[in-house]
């Protein structure tokens, strides 16, 4: 018979299982984007991605009754435009241009970027703290992206593929932000639902231009494990998973997640693409990690909030 103490324990456990697997699960995206970008344009792996996410997220919305009121749908709707129009297509256009590894990195800024957009909208203070941060994580993105010394890591990423993937994060981010209102009034997932469903059908025209124009590709297995990957696991399982870890642990223990996606990546990045990494992309992604750590400092007040799922795809 187990004590109340090693119910606790047992439960405690399982959390930081879920916690690892979600970090896993959340810190290939990037890399598995790569691999389906090797057959397939970015704004086509982009619209099956989520040609495959959507029709899952419309059946709990309907299996659970989950209805957005009129009034509220042009909100959503420009959020599904700015978080998957601008935030989904520019990170796969940048992911196109960099190496896995860098990618990865400048995609860990998303929670650092949300903390000050959410100073500049909602009028949360941001400490001292977070502005050194903030510096130091821009430093780190400058050295990931600008340094190079032959290392594979940095050879592959061109600044156009890191502008991309860095435009990315600040669309994502905003869109966290954008969204806090909406979410508190309807749910994060019906919200993600149906904004999902608006970027798809606004991705659809650019897809079909982007069909028209490219002279070949081939929809291989390959890119379609990538597709499934950031459709099912990244997208759908990787949100309810998080909205889960949400109610069971506390949101400053779920937000440790952030810190272990990266790492994640990179070594995904490695092992997938042989990505080598140089003295400048270590240095930088120390100074990106301790920017993190920085902007998402607990406050004095010792308050804590939950966030919005920042997934890196």
């Amino acid at each position: 018979m187990t004590t109340d103490g090693t119910t606790r324990s047992l439960l405690t456990l399982r959390n930081l299982g879920a916690l690892l697997l979600l970090a896993v699960m959340w810190g290939l995206s990037i890399p598995v984007t790569k691999l389906g970008l090797q057959t397939v344009p970015p704004l086509t792996l982009t619209a099956m991605r989520f040609g495959i996410a959507v029709p899952l997220l419309l059946v709990f919305v309907i299996a659970g009754r989950h209805s957005m009121p009129w009034r509220a749908l042009p909100r959503v709707a420009g959020l599904g435009v700015l978080g998957v129009g601008v935030g989904q297509v520019s990170q796969t256009f940048g992911v196109a241009g960099t190496s896995a590894s860098v990618g990865t990195i400048i995609s860990a800024t998303i929670p650092i970027f949300i903390v000050f957009f959410a100073a500049l909208r909602l009028r949360q203070p941001v400490s001292k703290l977070q502005q050194l941060g903030l510096f130091a994580a821009f430093a780190g993105i400058a050295l990931v992206a600008l340094g190079h010394e032959g290392a594979t890591a940095n050879a592959q990423t061109t600044v156009g593929g890191a502008a991309w993937v860095l435009l990315s994060a600040l669309a994502i981010a905003f869109y966290y932000v954008w969204s806090v209102e909406l979410t508190a009034a309807y749910g994060t997932a019906t919200v993600a639902a149906w904004s999902t469903l608006s970027g798809f059908f606004a991705l659809i025209p650019w897809t079909v231009r982007e069909l028209w124009s490219v002279t070949s590709f081939h929809i291989t297995a390959q890119a379609l494990f990538a597709a499934i990957y950031l459709g099912v696991v990244v997208t759908v399982a990787g949100l309810f998973m998080w909205l889960n870890l949400l109610r069971i642990v506390p949101a400053r223990v779920a937000a440790s997640v952030q810190y272990l996606q990266p790492v994640v990546g990179v070594v995904a990045a490695s092992a997938m693409f042989g990505d080598q990494l140089g003295a400048s992309f270590v240095v930088g992604v120390a100074l990106v990690l301790a920017g993190l750590a920085l902007t998402m400092a607990p406050r004095r007040s010792g308050s804590e909030q939950a966030g919005a799922p920042v997934s890196r795809g």
